[in-house]
């Protein structure tokens, strides 16, 4: 039996997916790549905007078309958040949520053997515990991610999340351990921990997210760590001071904004306002050499005025972050936001999201620009372009090398010498 995995979101659910792939190939199933023929089409998906949901009924109708005999198997956030309109997709055979992803194996088995679809979605529950998985690595990439929380209690406005993944839960730290461990026996280097709401990390079994962080970069073989996107008043100085002695760990920070304007924060049910975002990332660039800010920024929020963002825009560009992903604001049902009046037009967003982006591109080429001349340690990729392999230094610049491919997978020392189509060029030393 051939099975095929495709992943929509984020990296949490790359890892997801991962573990899943994982399992069925211990079955006995063949993993191959969702443009070939399979007789099990597996869809992780995700549920952040509407267009993700859109994403998804548009690959089932197309994986079915490929082998309409194949058993189309859903599961994620969008199944656990909205059911009723997972279980109206004819061509999806096998449904299951994010709360029980480990059923996704004996469900489609389930399938092919009664020939039969199996819809099998669980609600999730206060006090359920971090569900047990892990993997050996991730296929094709030379850093490997780790999930080690999941679920969110924040409750932002315009956010399902919580409704799709559930209260906040974490891994324990011997598992972390014991994962780190066997990535580092498979060869790799460079790992990210990630989770829904990552700097939720530990509350409710007594930790913290320096303690996992301090537990990887203690762990031997591993030469890198990185975290994943941080909810930025969480991160207190302490902790910044604490990352900042542990030598494997990465100065890059994805600090989620959503809007430099305190009225649209307070709003969105943010919880902190541009002026403690500000002393953040102050704190950062204080602790660590050369830190990489990465940011999201939304606009067209419901009420979002043209005064609204311009303030939005202006801080942004104070902020002078490395990159930022510019989205546009999008309904969800269910969210206390979907019923505020003030709904932006979408052609609005779209002169809003263009304006956005044309500043952060221009705060993103100085931030490349100031990286030239150093000399930096770049993880190099296997991703192979004209400009030669994709690396990465610790604070996730990119950099393209001219090198030998034996060198992929590998850490080595080069100088940073221009800029050239959103990255800098490497020359080996």
């Amino acid at each position: 039996m051939r099975v095929a995995f495709t992943t929509l979101g984020c990296k949490v659910n790359q890892y997801e997916t991962e573990n899943l792939s994982e399992l069925f190939a211990a079955d006995g199933f063949e993993v191959v790549d969702p443009s070939d023929f399979a007789d099990v089409y597996v869809i992780n998906s995700c549920t952040v905007t509407a267009s993700g949901d859109k994403k998804t009924r548009q690959l089932l109708r197309r994986l079915k078309k490929q082998n309409p005999a194949a058993v189309a198997a859903l599961t994620g956030c969008f199944p656990q958040a909205f059911p009723d309109a997972a279980e109206a997709i004819s061509e999806a055979d096998v449904i299951t949520g994010s709360s029980n992803r480990g059923d996704v194996l004996p469900a489609v088995k389930e399938a092919l053997a009664a020939g039969k679809r199996v819809v099998r979605i669980l609600p999730h529950e206060r006090g359920e515990k971090f569900e047990h998985m892990s993997v050996t690595g991730l296929r094709g990439r030379t850093r490997a991610f780790v999930k080690i929380e999941d679920g969110c209690d924040r409750y932002c406005s315009y956010c399902i999340i919580p409704k799709a993944r559930g209260p906040v839960r974490s891994k324990p730290l011997n598992e972390i351990r014991e994962e780190l461990s066997a990535l580092a026996e498979n060869g790799y280097r460079e790992v990210v921990l990630v989770g829904v709401n990552l700097s939720s990390y530990g509350k409710e079994i007594g930790l913290r997210l320096i303690d996992a962080v301090q537990a990887a970069c203690r762990t031997e073989g591993i030469r890198r760590v990185r975290l994943g996107s941080l909810e930025p008043e969480l991160l207190t100085a302490e902790d910044i001071r604490a990352m900042a002695a542990e030598e494997k760990f990465c100065p890059q920070f994805h600090l989620s904004l959503q809007s430099g304007c305190d009225k649209t924060l307070r709003e969105m049910n943010r919880h902190y306002d541009s002026a403690e975002y500000a002393r953040i990332v102050s704190d950062i660039r204080a602790a660590f050499e050369n830190p990489s800010i990465t940011t999201d920024v939304m606009v067209g929020f419901a009420g979002e005025t043209e005064a609204d963002f311009e303030e939005s825009l202006a801080f942004v560009q104070k902020i002078g972050f490395a990159k930022v992903h510019v989205f546009s604001y999008s309904r969800r049902p269910g969210t206390s936001a979907d019923k505020r009046s003030g709904q932006v037009p979408s052609s609005v967003k779209e002169e809003r999201s263009r304006r956005m982006i044309e500043a952060t591109d221009a705060t993103r080429k100085q931030f490349l620009l100031g990286q030239l001349g150093k000399t930096e340690e770049v993880l190099v990729e296997t991703t192979k372009s004209p400009l030669g392999y994709e690396g990465f230094t610790k604070n996730y610049t990119p950099v393209y090398v001219n090198c030998d491919p034996a060198l992929c997978g590998n850490v080595v020392k080069m100088r940073l010498e221009a800029v050239l189509e959103g990255h800098c060029i490497g020359t080996l030393l």
